[in-house]
């Protein structure tokens, strides 16, 4: 039995916490503080973990040891073999875990407090939110994951009365939610849980995969919401400050990722925005452009006539794994006094910061990472821009097709740049489901074939030029 301390130590103790999840959040604003701001995160959840066992109420430390024990396996092993290119995967299932806890702490206080005879109306409010938030955040995320994972379809799924049979599922669960409180029937609210989680792969399938930067923000913030309410349920300061701290920040990067591509979140999460599109809208090769293709000899000529280069990287260089050779190529290219820096569009792969963390863990320099606030003015002086499997956020449709469905996205303007090479496997269009018409510009040329093969081989040619 661990001593048990007053309740004002234990909020003392959970103040310091909150105050380092505060700091960690702050941190992990810029690559150079992220893993200070991880740690600090990482102390101030023991220190409330801790303290929260001191609680008179926590008795049966068997479940709970065990229970830290298999979460604490999972972590290590999750933190130790997942690739750093299957981090939005990873950040999907943590939020789903999150909302699922939050669902589960809900269901588990009320069966116990309808037991007691002693449901006070804010508790029940409190455990409505939370199996409705929890159960469609588990699921949401879950889908989240096997379209990231590519074990589903990354396009969007739409049928006939789509939005009617969500609106269904989202009333049903609320509907059953309070029923259940009004009736004080456990099982009931496990019907809602089950409800809540049907909105949740409804609200996921009609989403694309350029899109999920935005959906995991928004799925967070779910996460958070939930452990507010599973805070309130349990009267747990640590749970509410820290579910408010990820309710915050995750809707605030949500707004920030819809702004960054200049569409609402309601566009984002209703406009099925990545169904394979024909008309206008789309670059065609009919109006007499071609697309030129080139070699990795070619293209190491034009490396080496450059004095400044600027690597895009996106989803084809994640998913190719290829960002440990781009940062050899691009020290190759310095040890012949050219500048080389990276342009960084906020949605570029499949979750916030994807590219950033993807070209920190191949230790390129902070400083070469370049927003596209900062890197767009630099384009015109660019002698080359290196595109490894950016689409849409490079596509100049975005400025200049009103008809295109990416209209008006802020985008990397490659185009402005001397010369292009585009490093991707085919034609194919990216998530957006339309042409880039930056393929068909005369400057560009593309260099077709897996992004990793590719800069491996123009690696070898520049060493050979």
């Amino acid at each position: 039995m661990i001593a048990a301390l007053s309740q004002t130590t234990v909020n003392l103790a959970y103040l310091v916490a909150a105050v380092l999840f505060i700091l960690g959040i702050k941190l992990l604003s810029s690559p150079r503080t992220a893993r200070l701001g991880n740690l600090l995160s990482a102390i101030g959840m023991v220190v409330a973990v801790v303290f929260t066992l001191t609680l008179d109420y926590v008795d049966r430390y068997a479940f709970v040891l065990a229970g830290i024990a298999v979460g604490a396996a999972i972590g290590v092993v999750g933190a130790r073999t997942v690739r750093m290119t299957a981090m939005p995967q990873m950040v999907a299932l943590l939020n789903g875990a999150g909302g699922g806890a939050a669902a589960a702490v809900a269901i588990a206080e009320f069966d116990r407090l309808v037991r007691t005879d002693d449901l006070p109306t804010d508790t029940v409010i409190a455990i409505v939110a939370s199996t409705v938030l929890g159960g469609l955040t588990l699921s949401g995320s879950v889908l989240a994951f096997a379209k990231l994972q590519e074990l589903v379809s990354g396009r969007p799924t739409v049928f006939r009365g789509q939005q009617i049979a969500n609106a269904a599922a989202l009333a049903g669960s609320i509907v059953l939610a309070v029923i259940a409180a009004a009736t004080e029937d456990t099982v009931l609210l496990g019907g809602a849980f089950v409800a809540a989680a049907a909105f949740g792969v409804l609200f996921v399938l009609p989403i694309g995969g350029a899109d999920m930067p935005v959906v995991i923000a928004l799925l967070n913030a779910f996460s958070g919401l939930g452990g507010v309410g599973a805070g309130f349920v349990l009267d747990n300061n640590a749970l509410i400050v820290g579910g408010a701290l990820v309710g915050a920040s995750g809707t605030l990067l949500t707004l920030m990722m819809a702004k960054a591509m200049n569409r609402s979140v309601a566009n984002v999460l209703f406009g099925a925005f990545g169904q394979v599109r024909s008309g206008p809208g789309q670059a065609r090769a009919d109006d007499g452009r071609t697309v030129r293709a080139t070699t990795p000899e070619d293209v190491a000529v034009q490396l080496s006539f450059a004095r400044k280069v600027v690597v895009v990287p996106g989803y084809g260089m994640a998913v190719a794994q290829a960002q440990h050779d781009v940062r050899q190529l691009a020290e190759l290219l310095e040890e012949q006094d050219i500048e080389v820096s990276y342009a960084i569009h906020p949605v570029a792969g499949r979750m916030p910061g994807h590219m950033n963390v993807l070209l920190a863990e191949a230790n390129v320099p902070y400083t070469q990472l370049r927003e596209m606030e900062q890197i767009n003015s630099e384009f015109p002086q660019t002698d080359v821009a290196l595109v490894i499997g950016a689409n849409d956020v490079t596509n100049p449709a975005a400025r200049s097709d009103t008809e295109s469905p990416i209209y008006g996205m802020p985008i990397l303007d490659v185009d402005k740049a001397a010369s292009i090479i585009v490093m991707k496997r085919s034609m194919n269009p990216g998530f957006a489901g339309i042409d880039n018409e930056l393929y068909l510009d005369e400057k560009t040329t593309m260099l077709f074939g897996d992004a990793k093969e590719s800069v491996l081989k123009l690696i070898s040619a520049v060493k050979s030029a």
